[in-house]
């Protein structure tokens, strides 16, 4: 019988003024499991999809771990279509690269910075298709407040407006140029100093009041805060030497929300 096992981790994209081009794989895993057999396929799911545009589906069964939370902005469909697309390579005894797998998948993830981490791990930035993996690891802790709302990616998006002021996109351009270099260098007073945006987290903080929450009573050990894709999940970037206790405090403010201390994972999906 053909076994092939393979797991993807979750994300968290934007980083503030990095839109739609920055993001950071997190030690939070999803699986997928193919085996031979006949049954009934589900040939609308996301990994199942993404399995096919590389290796054929029938006479395969296809059993998924779903570990992220979905519609969090955690990258749960960018994972799954990491499985699928990790998994169909491997059924298929291919080796392609990890831009050769963003663009099988980009058409069904519907922006790359997500399933660029998903698929490469660390610390990446994308664009036209191309991902440049910059560090193993980010300048600080991710600590994820997690809310039972959820929020619907086409939701996020279409509180966008079409036109900013150019002062708003002077600023997230300027935050982002020091986003990159702090994330290359690994430098934390650089990163604290990125972490602001103007171009899309003002318009999707009404569906993340969490974000403000924390802006406005920061946590004493935190570099600042940043909307985790689409929200409604806030990344609370934490002092590596203080993030427990940074946890703690916000376990105690945050009593409804789930409060996970993750890591940055070197690794992206990968078989097992």
């Amino acid at each position: 019988m053909t076994v092939v096992r393979v797991r993807a981790p979750a994300s968290t994209a934007n980083l503030g003024p990095g839109f739609d081009c920055a993001a950071v794989a997190l030690d939070l895993w999803n699986e997928l499991e193919v085996t031979d057999g006949d049954g009934e396929v589900d040939v609308d799911h996301l990994g199942v999809r993404a399995f096919a545009r590389l290796a054929p589906v029938d006479g395969r069964r296809f059993a998924f771990v779903d570990r992220i939370p979905r519609e969090r902005g955690l990258g749960s469909s960018a994972a799954v279509i990491a499985l699928g697309l990790v998994a169909g390579a491997a059924a298929k005894g291919l080796s392609p690269s990890v831009e050769d797998l963003l663009a099988e998948g980009v058409e069904l993830e519907g922006h790359a910075d997500n399933l660029a981490a998903a698929l490469a791990g660390g610390v990446c930035l994308t664009w036209d298709a191309k991902v440049a993996r910059v560090a193993d690891d980010a300048p600080a802790v991710p600590i994820a407040l997690v809310p039972e709302a959820t929020v619907s990616t086409a939701a996020a998006r279409a509180a966008l407006p079409e036109q900013v002021a150019h002062g708003d996109a002077t600023f997230t351009s300027g935050r982002a140029a020091v986003l990159g270099a702090a994330l290359a260098t690994g430098s934390s007073e650089l990163f604290a100093e990125a972490l602001a945006d103007r171009l899309h987290e003002p318009y999707r903080a009404v569906g993340a009041p969490l974000l403000a929450a924390v802006r406005d009573d920061p946590p004493a050990a935190a570099l600042g805060a940043t909307l985790s894709g689409s929200g409604p999940t806030v990344i609370v970037w934490a002092r590596p030497d203080s993030a427990r206790a940074c946890a703690q405090e916000l376990e105690a403010r945050f009593p409804d929300v789930s409060v996970l201390t993750l890591s940055v994972s070197p690794e992206g999906a990968h078989a097992l």
